[in-house]
C-alpha cells in the first residue's frame, strides 16, 4: 500500500511512566506534562503538514500491538520506550516490521545515567536517536521526520 506523502502520518509512542511526566522526578525529566508535549507536537505537526497520532501505554504488549498497527499505515514513527528501552526485545522485533523512518527519543541523556540505562535495545534498528534534550527532543524528531517523509 502506498502512503500519501502529501499528508504524511506520524505515530508518536510513549512508554511506561511517561503519563506521569511533570510529577515523576522533575529534576531528571522536567515539569512538562505528557499532555503538554502531545499538544505541542500536534501543533507543530499541523505546521509541518503531518497527521499526528500519539499513544502512551505502561504495557509492553500494547506498545508492540500499536507498532504492528503502523505497518502500511504510518509514514514515520517517534518512540520513547522509556524503561522498556533497556529490556524489550519484543518492541525491537516489532520495529523491525516497519519500513519507515523511526526516531528513538529520550528526555534525559541515558548515557549519563545509571549503567543499566546506557543500553538501548532499539538503537541499532532506529533510523536515529535523540537523547538528553528534554521536550525539545520530540520537536527535533518531528522536524527531522517531516524532512524524511515529505
Amino acid at each position: 500500500m502506498a502512503l500519501n506523502k502529501d499528508q504524511a502520518k506520524v505515530l508518536v509512542v510513549h512508554g511506561p511512566n511517561l503519563n506521569m511526566l511533570g510529577q515523576r522526578e522533575p529534576e531528571v525529566y522536567g515539569t512538562t506534562t505528557l499532555k503538554a508535549i502531545n499538544a505541542s507536537l500536534d501543533e507543530l505537526g499541523k505546521k509541518l503538514g503531518l497527521l499526528l497520532e500519539t499513544f502512551q501505554s505502561n504495557h509492553e504488549g500494547a506498545i508492540v500491538e500499536k507498532i504492528q498497527e503502523a505497518v502500511g499505515e504510518q509514514n514515520g514513527l517517534i518512540i520513547n520506550p522509556a524503561a522498556l528501552t533497556h529490556t524489550s526485545i519484543a518492541i525491537r522485533d516489532a520495529l523491525l516490521l516497519l519500513d519507515i523512518p523511526v526516531i528513538e527519543v529520550h528526555l534525559s541523556n541515558i548515557y549519563k545515567r545509571e549503567p543499566f540505562r546506557r543500553k538501548s535495545m532499539i538503537s541499532d534498528v532506529a533510523t536515529a536517536q535523540i537523547t538528553g534534550f528534554g521536550m525539545q527532543g520530540y520537536t527535533m524528531a518531528l522536524e527531522a521526520l517531516a524532512g524524511m517523509v515529505h
